[in-house]
């Protein structure tokens, strides 16, 4: 009625009719809070890669008291938690402001294996439901959530939301934190030596295998699937003819020959990698969540260097809201691609599935220096690298290398320590009970049971 440009038009459908048909009408989007529509919002999932991480987070400080075992079980089954914003981030090139929603599920790796995937996909579908009514146009995977099932395709096709693993830019990263680790332990020519990768037919461990053949052209492949491991050493060979490809399922007898070693599994419960048969000086890259190398195996060959995947620094004044067990402003790789994706407007499923794409990888390398995003150095297990450490590890490499038969006695000593070491991956002991309940507290509750029941008349 308002838009009648004669007044005195009946009120008829006809009347109606012609107006809509002189109207330009579109949908759109009206920012009722004009700063808010400057930020590009995303959403992280997070959660305890052990349980001692898990009581020790504020709010469940108090199951210290309970058994580990019924602590992680009790936890898996609790809705997903929002933790806090992540505040700050801006790139420097384009000015674009990002702010992100951190979630944390309560399953470790252990209970996400054993509570089977659609657990986890229905948790993660939750997740994505409130982040998007919050703003969030892409929700990142992090540690575990990104292995668990297809990688990423169920929850990506399960709900509105743009799904990331963040695996590109971990691949990057890693191979960046590598390169950086390899030349500071005094190698001068990166394209001599040989890299070893276990793991090898992962989604992490693939890319890496076929981005390391173009580079050092020497590489080890070690995997439990034998056929998968004879197709990727004939990509490998197509993709990079003369490169030289050795494939087994045991990384041991290897070892001692290889300048670098890049650990991306999903095992239990075993030994990934025996250290103690290293090469001096060697660099260990241990991309995977919860770790594959435990800092006791780590520390019979103090002459090697262990690391994690590579860490980012995003730009801006960075605020997690939270402690996610790095230096303040660091981030891991898979937040911060992320992040990243949200800065440059890209709310697209970038890095899902099991097979990763070298084309991704290249790409999200580029967004990375395109918004200034930097590696934050190297860290092992969490913690910061010094100089003084590397000079250590240098001196001791070099006399290992000069002198055999020292190298020959350290190697067996190491050996001998390592054996002592429980067998266990990912925290996680080899043959450990997987009862929720220890044997001792269930002997307590069936005794007061049957004393219950003895009193009853």
């Amino acid at each position: 009625m308002a838009l009648r440009p004669r007044p005195d038009l009946a009120l008829t459908e006809d009347t109606y009719l012609d107006m809509i048909a002189e109207l330009d009408w579109s949908p759109g989007i009206q920012y009722l809070q004009t700063e808010e529509a400057e930020l590009n919002r995303f959403a992280f999932v997070i959660h305890p890669l052990s349980v001692r991480q898990l009581k020790a987070y504020p709010r469940f400080r108090w199951t210290r008291v309970f058994p580990d075992a019924l602590v992680e079980w009790t936890a898996s089954f609790m809705p997903p938690l929002f933790v806090s914003k992540v505040r700050g981030a801006v790139s420097p090139t384009t000015g674009q402001k990002v702010e992100g929603y951190l979630y944390a599920l309560g399953a470790t790796p252990r209970r996400m294996m054993h509570q089977g995937v659609r657990s986890t996909y229905d948790r993660l579908a939750d997740v994505a439901l409130r982040a998007q009514r919050h703003g969030a146009r892409i929700m990142g995977l992090g540690a575990f959530t990104s292995v668990v099932g297809d990688a990423g395709k169920t929850v990506a096709h399960e709900t509105d939301i743009a799904v990331t693993s963040g695996n590109s830019l971990t691949v990057a990263a890693t191979l960046e934190a590598a390169k950086q680790a390899v030349i500071k332990m005094g190698a001068t020519d990166l394209t001599r030596g040989r890299a070893m990768i276990v793991g090898a037919t992962g989604s992490i461990g693939a890319v890496c295998a076929r981005l390391l053949a173009q580079a050092i052209k020497d590489v080890v492949l070690i995997s439990i699937e034998p056929e998968r491991l004879i197709e990727l050493k004939r990509r490998i060979q197509r993709e990079t003819p003369g490169a030289r490809v050795i494939i087994g399922t045991r990384a041991n007898e290897q070892l001692p020959a290889c300048d670098l070693v890049v650990t991306s599994t999903s095992a239990f419960g075993q030994r990934v990698v025996d250290i103690s048969q290293c090469k001096p000086g060697a660099v260990v890259c241990d991309v995977a969540r919860p770790h594959d190398i435990s800092p006791e195996e780590a520390a019979v060959r103090p002459d090697v260097l262990v690391i994690d995947s590579g860490e980012v620094l995003i730009p801006g004044d960075i605020d997690f809201g939270a402690d996610i067990g790095l230096p303040p402003g660091v981030a891991y790789a898979c937040l911060a691609e992320t992040c990243l994706l949200a800065m440059d407007g890209r709310f697209e499923d970038f890095t899902i599935g099991r097979e990763l794409s070298m084309e991704r990888v290249k790409e999200i390398y580029h967004l990375f220096h395109k918004h200034q995003f930097h590696i934050a150095g190297l860290h092992s297990f969490d913690e910061s690298v010094t100089e003084d450490q590397l000079e250590e590890k240098r001196a001791l490499a070099e006399t290992l290398r000069a002198d055999p038969d020292l190298l020959a006695h350290t190697m067996r000593q190491a050996a001998a320590r390592i054996a002592e070491i429980p067998v266990a991956a990912k925290g996680v002991k080899a043959g450990r009970q997987s009862s929720w309940l220890p044997r001792s507290w269930l002997r307590y509750l069936l005794g007061k049971l049957e004393r219950r029941l003895a009193s009853r008349p």
